[in-house]
């Protein structure tokens, strides 16, 4: 028999193959956070959902130790060249690993805030449209680049040297233009920034006096010696300088000048700012570096590109009447229909590829965002629903698919379509991990791992593992509140008075006119994209007297902590000195009080090259941070390490009579009590917090701000069910304090709580934008004409 021509029959399945029995990811003896010992087996292929309060260990068990091995191990199959490139990954604390397969992390961290990046680039769909003006525009410009907003315009002439066969060939080029498609007007970012000068400097005093009026620049320190060195007069009040002088201090291009001997190179105040501040997105600064800019900056669209932040030859390439920044400014929905239409067999195979894209962001959908849309704008729920898209149409299978709480700002009707998506994945024979408390999407779960029981060092072991009917049934905190219905309340509060809106046309709102009642706990919903945050944020955040807790994350570095992030620090810090008679600046271990061994960190890094850093116990200190000598400083009997130590509920509690009386820290203290925060410790590192955890503790720290109305953006993410009674709750007290609360939500336990309703919709993108309900949550129930209030209605049992 030929057996080329007849192969031979593949070989019947054995259900005994040694390949068909790692059917399971076992963990053994996790230990990473707060988790105690924990060992676990996950069945692959299957829809995982980890369930558990805040805190519980759940982001520890996923993410930091079946996720991180795995993107360890697979960076350790890299040579050692290519390695110190990657970041270097530490082992998770776990005993054993098995059966892990590579895992595809989605987490809900915004997408980087260069102003830079849009929906566009980041998805690459920018990319693809590049290639297809650069094929098919006319009039035809140039290649890609020649559309690119980030890729300046150049010319060159002069010799060019090209090495050919060990010979060197020389052409003379005069006037070569490499085509770029950035506006050189605006340089690719759509605006032009205007300086108000009076905001830069106080011109009745000199730069010795302090006249500049920048974040950071003192003269007290090397800003005053580069001045001096630059040959600036720094005693003569800027309203004398001469026009040289003002020119070479706000102007100048950077000068290489010697200071004390050292090389240095000085530039203008403008072109320093412009550098350091502008390149950034407003929303990621530190607050006083952003009101700085606020108030310095004026901020207008580009007259020569009009936004568009691309050249008048890269506008003036069009296709079927269109040039590229048309198609960016469509609503993706609409723009996939453009697509379709583009009937060219020369580039087939990507208008295909660009049409899968657009199909993709509609799915997930995102067909309201438009590919201009800046990359940092997007909700931490949109940013990672973008990272999804490139997952979709994968072919891989086999893959552990890792997300985390992949519903936060998702609407219940938006809820249903993510729950096909994950079964999708799941589908194709991958394994998907999914973080989660949102009941409609732990209910598709195959099988539950429930951690607990309480959070912090009350959390880190495996209350219940099984199906969610055993869930029910358990006597976990998750079982007992998975069935939790908010009822409609009998009586709601009535308004005082009214926040006027008129006219508003944010983005997609639609010239809407509503009035945002006063002295009540007032709910604002609508599907995603429908236009609450551009009503709410557009209309009225920037008034006086409101405050703001939206959805930004929190930065802090292993540093940061509770204590230092609410500000509890400081009357903690006054209160140690004052009691022993010494400086406030011995009791940081950021300052004159850190152990020099450790600079205060508690912990030693050693750097091993393209090896983990390893951290290590600082052995001087013991890990408490601070010098020896500053322990022996006490107040009310605790030395400062020891109230760093505490549990917010112990120091509350020590900080409220007798010797440690402290008004001001028992007050934001009780706040981090009212938030649900009495179990973490004050001087836990924010690193090791979870996303529900950082929630509330900006919420605690911004309750503090003085304000008639709060405007508080999805305030239960990453809350478990229990913990949104909490909430609601604190909500209550808070109006009944005379305080005005408007909550952007999609939770319906929230909707069913207010006094009152506006429902924006009825869709997304252009088909939202309008108030299509406002009324009491009993009103909307009955009217059930939205689609909050068909699934408000299912929800509360009506």
């Amino acid at each position: 028999m030929d057996t080329a021509r007849h192969p031979a029959p593949p070989p019947q399945a054995d259900s005994d193959h040694a390949a068909d029995r790692h059917d399971l990811i076992r963990v053994q003896g996790a230990r990473e956070n707060n988790l105690k010992d924990v060992s676990v087996e996950i069945p692959k292929r299957r829809l995982t959902a980890f369930t558990g309060v805040s805190g519980s260990g759940k982001s520890s068990l996923v993410f930091a130790t079946i996720a991180a091995e795995s993107q360890r191990m697979i960076n350790e199959t890299y040579s050692a060249f290519v390695q110190g490139f990657m970041p270097s990954l530490a082992r998770p604390e776990v005993d054993h690993l098995e059966g892990l397969t590579t895992a595809i992390i989605v987490d809900q961290e915004r997408m980087g805030a260069n102003p830079r990046s849009t929906v566009g680039t980041a998805t690459d769909a920018n990319a693809m449209l590049r290639i297809l003006f650069s094929r098919l525009g006319t009039p035809h410009i140039g290649p890609p680049t020649a559309f690119a907003f980030n890729v300046p315009t150049r010319t060159a002439s002069g010799v060019m040297k090209t090495e050919k066969g060990g010979k060197e060939e020389k052409t003379v080029v005069r006037g070569a233009v490499y085509q770029g498609g950035m506006c050189a007007r605006c340089e690719g970012m759509g605006v032009t920034s205007d300086f108000d000068l009076t905001a830069l400097y106080d011109e009745s005093k000199s730069l010795e006096e302090g006249a500049l009026t920048v974040p950071g620049y003192s003269m007290d320190g090397w800003y005053g010696r580069i001045f001096s060195g630059a040959g600036i007069p720094m005693d003569k009040p800027i309203a004398k300088f001469t026009k040289k002088e003002l020119q070479q201090l706000l102007y100048a291009e950077p000068t290489k000048i010697k200071v004390e001997g050292i090389n240095l190179t000085y530039e203008g105040l403008i072109p320093k700012i412009q550098k350091s501040m502008l390149s950034k997105d407003v929303d990621a600064m530190q607050p006083h570096v952003r009101r700085f800019v606020e108030r310095a900056i004026t901020f207008t669209t580009c007259p020569d590109c009009d936004g568009t932040r691309l050249s008048k030859e890269a506008l003036s390439s069009t296709i079927r009447g269109k040039n590229i920044a048309d198609l960016c400014r469509m609503q993706i929905s609409d723009l996939a229909a453009w697509m379709r239409e583009l009937d060219e067999p020369g580039v087939a195979p990507l208008v295909r590829g660009l049409q899968h894209l657009l199909v993709a962001f509609q799915e997930i959908g995102l067909g309201y965002l438009s590919l201009e849309r800046p990359a940092g704008t997007l909700s931490g729920g949109e940013a990672q629903r973008t990272k999804m898209i490139r997952h979709l149409g994968s072919s891989l299978t086999d893959v552990t698919y890792v997300f985390d709480e992949p519903t936060i700002g998702l609407h219940p009707h938006d809820i249903e379509r993510m729950n096909q998506l994950l079964l999708q994945l799941r589908d194709k024979g991958n394994t998907v991990l999914v973080v989660e408390h949102k009941p409609e999407t732990i209910a598709i779960a195959d099988h539950v791992i429930d951690l607990g029981p309480g959070a912090g060092t009350n959390g880190g072991t495996i209350c219940y593992e099984g199906t969610i009917e055993g869930l029910r049934e358990s006597d976990t905190t998750t079982g007992r509140h998975l069935d939790d219905r908010a009822r409609l309340k009998e009586e709601v509060r009535t308004s005082t008075a009214a926040l006027e809106i008129r006219g508003a046309s944010m983005h997609n709102l639609q010239d809407v006119d509503v009035d945002v009642p006063l002295g009540v706990l007032c709910v604002v919903t609508g599907v995603a994209g429908s236009g609450k945050s551009s009503l709410i944020h557009g209309s009225i955040a920037e008034r006086d007297g409101v405050v703001v807790v939206d959805q930004g994350a929190i930065k802090g570095s292993r540093r940061s902590n509770p204590a230092t992030y609410t500000g509890l620090l400081e009357p903690i810090r006054k209160a140690f000195a004052k009691a022993n008679g010494v400086k406030p600046a011995l009791f940081s271990s950021n300052s004159e009080g850190a152990c020099p061994a450790c600079k205060g960190a508690g912990v030693i890094f050693t750097e091993l090259g393209v090896m983990a850093t390893v951290e290590s116990t600082c052995e001087e200190c013991e890990g408490r941070r601070f010098q020896g000598s500053v322990l022996e400083y006490t107040f009310g009997g605790r030395n400062i390490a020891e109230v760093l130590a505490m549990s917010v509920t112990d120091a509350e509690a020590f900080f409220s009579d007798g010797d440690a009386r402290t008004p001001a820290a028992h007050k934001i203290l009780h706040r981090l009590v009212d938030v649900g925060l009495g179990y973490l410790s004050l001087g836990q590192p924010l690193t090791t917090l979870s996303g529900g955890e950082r929630q509330r503790l900006k919420l605690a720290a911004q309750m503090a701000e003085k304000g008639d109305v709060y405007v508080l953006d999805e305030p239960t993410t990453g809350l478990h069910l229990a913990d949104v009674e909490q909430l609601l709750a604190l909500l209550d007290r808070l109006v009944d304090s005379g305080r005005s609360v408007v909550v952007i939500e999609h939770h319906q336990a929230v909707m069913a709580h207010a006094d009152w309703i506006i429902d924006l919709g009825p869709g997304a993108g252009h088909d939202g934008g309008r108030v299509v309900f406002e009324g009491t949550p009993a009103d909307l129930v009955a009217d059930r004409s939205t689609l909050t209030g068909k699934h408000l209605a299912d929800y509360v049992g009506v």
